[in-house]
Formats: structure tokens, C-alpha cells, sequence
């Protein structure tokens, strides 16, 4: 597990605890929706110059790592091995991401596709880039610069935090 300090490069992703209530909501949901109930609630891509790009529930915003100081964070750096084209690619794509709601529909839709409830509605809501959770626009940034984080046939925006946790053992 990858909780020591490290040196993100930029296009890494992390992965964090939230604390509180909300955390304790998010890793319910992310039970239901069939991940390991865990600490890793959060996740966003790391830009560069000390800044990452995360979707929280006022919109995705550029934030500094320094918020994050003294909390639980795995990062990918060394589990994903990226080229320098991926790594500023995955970074562009996570900053035209600043700004995209954040909806409670993305977490209805994830349950859905979870339960095998295959409805239209479910899929374009997941797949969609117009609202996203954490986890989506991290999977989004990568998948617009041409790297596929998950191998086994999920859709597009399937995602949860704790499912990019266990993708880096953490």
C-alpha cells in the first residue's frame, strides 16, 4: 500500500479517507454498490505545481495537495505506469473537467448498474462527463487521454474511489 509520502507525477491519481459523516455515507454507498466498504472515499488527479483537479459536491474545482496534509493518501504513482504524452494528457483532460457538476444521479445510477438494473437512463447518467463524481473524473481524465484504467468490460464512469483503491492495492 502506497500511504508513505511519495512525489505525484503529474497525471497520478489518489485516492483519500473523507472524514466525518459524509466519508462514512460515501463508504456506504460504495458497499452497496458492491465495492469494499473502506476508508478510500475520495479520489482526484494530480496536475502539477502542487494542484490536483477533484469533483466535489459544489463542482469539479483545481485544489492544492496541501489539503490533503496529514490525512491517508495512496497514490498511483507505480502501480499505473504512464508515458509523458499520457501523464500531460490525462492532466489537460482533468483541468477542461474544472467546473462539471457533481450529482447525486451518479451515485442512483452506479446502484443501479450494480443491481443489474440496465436502464438507459442509468447508463447515459454514468457514462455522461456533464455531471461526475470523484471517482468518474478520474477514470474520464484517463480514458480522454487514451488510457484504460479497468481491463474487465465496465462501462465508462462505472467507477467508485474504492474501486481505484484496490486497482492500486491500497
Amino acid at each position: 500500500m502506497t500511504t508513505a509520502p511519495v512525489q505525484p507525477l503529474p497525471g497520478d491519481f489518489f485516492v483519500v479517507k473523507v472524514d466525518g459523516p459524509v466519508g462514512v455515507l460515501i463508504s456506504v454507498g460504495e458497499f452497496l454498490n458492491g465495492s469494499r466498504f473502506g476508508h478510500w472515499d475520495h479520489a482526484g488527479v494530480f496536475v502539477g505545481d502542487g494542484q490536483v483537479v477533484e469533483a466535489e459536491p459544489g463542482g469539479a474545482r483545481l485544489a492544492n495537495v496541501d489539503e490533503y496534509a496529514g490525512r491517508p493518501i495512496a497514490w498511483s504513482t507505480g502501480h499505473v505506469q504512464l508515458t509523458d504524452a499520457e501523464r500531460t494528457g490525462i492532466a489537460a483532460a482533468a483541468r477542461s473537467f474544472i467546473g462539471v457538476p457533481y450529482s447525486a444521479a451518479d451515485y442512483f445510477a452506479l446502484a443501479l448498474w450494480h443491481f443489474r438494473v440496465r436502464i438507459p437512463w442509468a447508463k447515459h447518467v454514468m457514462t455522461s462527463q456533464s455531471s461526475m463524481i470523484c471517482s468518474q473524473l478520474t477514470d474520464a481524465a484517463y480514458a480522454v487521454a487514451g488510457v484504460h484504467l479497468f481491463k474487465d468490460g465496465r462501462e465508462p464512469g462505472d467507477v467508485t474511489p474504492a474501486d481505484l483503491a484496490q486497482l492500486i492495492g491500497a
